[in-house]
């Protein structure tokens, strides 16, 4: 068994003639094109794992096949490449066509399970859609997206998939701060994998160009091909304004819930534009993300998004809604059921809410939302802010905070004390500043008072069960990839292995790997905020 050609290209208009020349290609969703060779690959990791879950042929098994297909030297059997063709809204403003820059997509595999896959290198070489850039990617930006998007599926969070990671052995110049002083670096392929690439930015395009007869073939290829879908395609089929809406539905279901697991662990994308939203739910696109350290909602790991902030933690499920906003802008230019489409983006914002009330009181070990407790998640938020606190380890630790404590007499000078020293106790380990300050006593005591009138007549038992499912003992810390980043730089592998194997087990404490960031890491390039060089 070998690759099968793309159901993208079967389904969808494309260019056959390979042409790498940066252009825009009205009319079609694809075009061939073709990795460029690089000098001496070396295959860093294969992610064995994924590799069995797919179910590769046979072929893939030796070691040079392997090597020289996920390199781009050669092409593995049955392999049809191409670079798909989108547009987006980036920062808010629409940029017009992008598509596949750096991005070549070899073909699909079909799994066990009959799940289809498609297999695409990333910095494989120029495309039609590159720009006039040269299509490659360097180490750290591809070493960055390897481990961070093995570390969301670890954790439950819908994503694209890494399969492999391999040195080039050519340089790539890149400007890392955006100071002009470009530098030669490593380069590097990722192998992603992924149910379908498909993205808010192909509806959209489509749209922008009146072009409705390929805005119809994308919602067919849509729900034919996506686990809300399988709905039958025939050319110049009329749509089924009712599937369309329920795959419309779904997917605002899924981007809210991907939303908020985002929130959930701590995560910040970085760069949520239309064209890095998955039409499949998943998390895609991996550039300057970052994971919280110290709580801090007004955060972004962009340089770029440094002044707007458009991108910050607390902003993510806005932003969301807005793209799906986005989304139904575009689609409505062939579905005629403008106020149903209207309806669905409307009920986003009270979705997206309840969606993050009854995952905070997951966190929290409190079985279903009540709107009582919007006053202690806010009290929880306000606690997590009053000093530099590791979101990680407080969570984790907070487990600790026993349901039933000793009774105290309310009202009186000592009341909340034992309350508040025990919550200081549990949690001591993710302040940064070692101790809870004394002007922030009175927002530990009555937190601690509240919390445990809360847990009143919850099971231990239960309550432990869904914190430790809602909260990661291990997040990958944007120092601890930068370590790695700089270990395999030069040439020593060991770091990045160690924290493969952290990232598996994530519920799980991993000793010094799931400390709080150290000093040193405050301000250290690649630790705090990150470009969008790659």
């Amino acid at each position: 068994m070998s690759l099968t050609p793309s159901k993208y290209t079967a389904f969808l208009p494309g260019q056959q003639t390979i042409d790498h020349s940066a252009r825009q290609t009205p009319g079609v969703c694809w075009s061939a094109t073709q990795p460029t060779v690089v000098s001496q690959p070396t295959l860093i990791h294969w992610n064995t794992e994924l590799a069995d879950e797919i179910g590769l042929p046979t072929a893939w098994q030796d070691p040079e096949n392997r090597l020289q297909w996920l390199s781009g030297n050669a092409l593995p059997p049955g392999s049809q490449p191409y670079a798909m063709c989108y547009g987006g809204h980036q920062f808010g403003q629409w940029a017009g066509q992008l598509g596949d820059g750096r991005v070549i997509n070899l073909g699909d595999v079909s799994a066990r399970d009959g799940q289809n896959w498609t297999l695409q290198l990333k910095g494989a070489g120029p495309t039609a859609y590159s720009r006039f850039a040269d299509g490659r990617a360097v180490l750290r930006s591809s070493v960055r997206e390897y481990l961070c998007s093995e570390a969301m599926a670890c954790l439950g969070i819908p994503t694209t998939r890494a399969l492999s990671l391999v040195l080039t052995g050519d340089s790539v110049v890149r400007d890392v701060f955006y100071d002009g002083n470009p530098a030669p670096e490593q380069g590097a392929i990722v192998c992603r994998a992924a149910p379908s690439f498909l993205r808010f930015g192909h509806f959209e395009l489509a749209a922008s160009l009146g072009d409705s007869a390929m805005l119809k073939q994308l919602i067919h290829y849509a729900l034919s091909n996506t686990s809300t879908g399988h709905v039958p395609f025939t050319p110049d089929s009329d749509l089924d304004v009712s599937a369309v809406l329920a795959w419309f539905e779904t997917l605002c279901e899924q981007t809210l819930k991907l939303a908020v697991d985002w929130a959930r662990v701590g995560f910040v994308h970085g760069v949520l534009n239309t064209d890095n939203m998955s039409a499949m739910g998943l998390t895609i696109d991996y550039g300057p993300y970052g994971w919280l350290d110290a709580y801090d909602p007004s955060w972004t790991p962009n340089t770029t998004d440094a002044g707007q902030r458009r991108y910050r933690f607390e902003n993510q499920g806005r932003i969301v809604q807005w793209n799906l906003y986005q989304l139904a802008n575009a689609l409505a230019v062939v579905i005629p059921d403008h106020e149903a489409l209207q309806s669905i983006v409307e009920s986003l914002p009270s979705r997206y809410e309840s969606l993050y009330q009854q995952m905070m009181c997951h966190k929290l070990g409190l079985e279903e939302f009540e709107p009582r407790h919007q006053g202690i998640i806010k009290m929880l938020e306000n606690l997590l802010q009053s000093q530099e606190t590791d979101m990680t380890i407080f969570f984790d630790r907070l487990k600790q905070f026993s349901v039933n404590g000793p009774q105290e007499n309310e009202g009186t000078a000592d009341s909340g004390s034992q309350a508040v020293t025990e919550l200081q106790h549990c949690v001591n380990d993710a302040l940064y500043d070692g101790k809870v300050l004394d002007d922030n006593l009175p927002l530990y005591r009555q937190f601690a008072l509240e919390y445990r009138s809360e847990l009143k007549g919850t099971s231990q038992e239960r309550r432990h069960q869904l914190m430790s499912s809602s909260n990661p003992a291990f997040i990958l810390r944007n120092y601890l990839v930068q370590q790695a980043i700089e270990s395999l730089d030069g040439g020593d592998q060991q770091p990045f292995d160690e924290l493969f194997q952290a990232l598996r087990s994530p519920y799980r404490d991993q000793g010094t790997l799931s400390a709080k960031r150290p000093e040193w890491a405050r301000n250290h390039p690649g630790c705090t905020a990150l470009s969008c060089s790659s």
